[in-house]
């Protein structure tokens, strides 16, 4: 799988966008609040579900999340 085909997704878990992809937490602090990094329920939730529980557009978050990740990428 190349790099290009990992990008978030709103089925992507956000345990998983936090843990390989340290340079988010401020986007998933912004949207979802530091309690996310400690929530049992991360682990399992994706996106789509944490934006719904939140009331935020997944896609909002999505974008920003793979900005995010696209700049780290072009720094490096």
């Amino acid at each position: 799988m190349t790099e290009q085909a990992k990008k978030i997704t709103k089925k992507t878990s956000i345990g998983d966008v936090i843990k390989q992809h340290p340079e988010v937490e401020p986007v998933v602090k912004k949207y979802f609040g530091a309690g996310c990094f400690t929530c049992p329920g991360s682990k399992t939730e994706d996106i789509a579900f944490g934006a719904t529980m939140h009331n935020v557009d997944p896609e909002v978050i999505i974008k920003e999340l793979n900005d995010v990740i696209e700049k780290k990428k072009a720094n490096n």
